[in-house]
């Protein structure tokens, strides 16, 4: 099989490349690092380009039986409209040209990123991929993504949207901004802890994309999150036991947005999202439970 994939030399899709190539896989990779150390192997290709343009990566989109879209500017750093502008832009402008390269003749699986932040903040109501779109900035970035992707359908493609919870990998992602504070013995919730935590597994995430592609009949919005979201305060205490650190030092409301600004309102907000077309399509976590997720990724 023919694979490409946006966002090819990010935290998810460098760990996809190496599982597709596993497989036997052809990959090519596309991200925006001048250079990418991916799988040695003759069925992986890195092409760097800025997929937010137009240009002839889109030939790698076009002989693609599998197009995975996971290109886009990292949400956690602080907010200014410049970077609020560029967040926007590398995700919708990067699925427009994918979507646009789309060979119709082929019939591709375009499986398209997106969050979910496409919820809001929901306080403690449950997120089934049924539930409404948000009305926040990140809700609307993702309102607009997933219409891009969906866009696909008039060729030919079956669309899978993938609202993303928070990667939990031993690589990168959110474990490694949090576990140095913790080793530090300065670990601890945001604000008061009690906002919902939707967080995955990387193991879980590679296998959910994998059968997702891999299932001709499923297609529309699946939540990749774990079946036992937590909320914040748990997840701060359970990292603090897998590393032998508490888990006492809480960051206050104020501190954050103070010193983070609009992006404090995304660590604060709450999404009780469930994985409940991926659980209904007999899909099968490896790790469900926060507990032995972390235990496995920080031993």
């Amino acid at each position: 099989m023919n694979v490409a994939i946006t966002g090819g030399s990010g935290f998810v899709g460098g760990h996809l490349s190496r599982f597709l190539v596993d497989q036997g896989h052809r990959v090519v990779a596309l991200g925006t690092r001048p250079r990418y150390n991916g799988p040695a192997s003759p069925l992986f290709r890195y092409v760097s380009a800025d997929t937010a343009e137009a240009g002839e990566w889109q030939d790698h989109i076009a002989g693609a039986d599998v197009v995975f879209n996971l290109a886009g500017r990292t949400i956690f750093q602080r907010w200014s409209p410049k970077y609020k502008q560029q967040i926007f832009d590398s995700r919708i402008r990067t699925t427009r040209h994918v979507v646009k390269a789309l060979d119709p003749s082929r019939k591709t699986t375009l499986i398209s990123t997106s969050a979910v932040g496409y919820y809001g903040s929901c306080g403690d109501r449950e997120l089934p991929e049924s539930a409404a779109a948000g009305e926040d900035f990140l809700a609307e970035v993702g309102k607009a993504w997933e219409a891009e992707a969906l866009a696909a359908q008039d060729r030919a493609a079956r669309v899978v949207v993938a609202r993303f919870g928070i990667v939990l990998g031993a690589d990168g992602g959110a474990l490694s901004k949090m576990i140095p504070a913790f080793r530090s013995f300065v670990g601890g919730p945001l604000g008061n802890g009690r906002q919902w935590f939707p967080w995955i597994h990387m193991a879980d995430v590679i296998r959910a994309l994998d059968f997702l592609a891999g299932r001709g009949d499923l297609r529309g919005p699946f939540n990749l999150c774990a079946p036992n979201p937590v909320r914040n305060g748990d997840m701060a205490a359970a990292l603090g036991r897998a590393l032998g650190r508490p888990a006492k030092m809480a960051v206050p409301a104020f501190v954050l947005k103070t010193v983070m600004g609009e992006l404090a309102g995304v660590l604060l907000a709450s999404q009780r999202a469930l994985p409940s077309n991926l659980l209904a399509a007999g899909f099968h976590f490896s790790f469900p439970e926060i507990v032995s997720a972390l235990e496995d990724l920080t031993r």
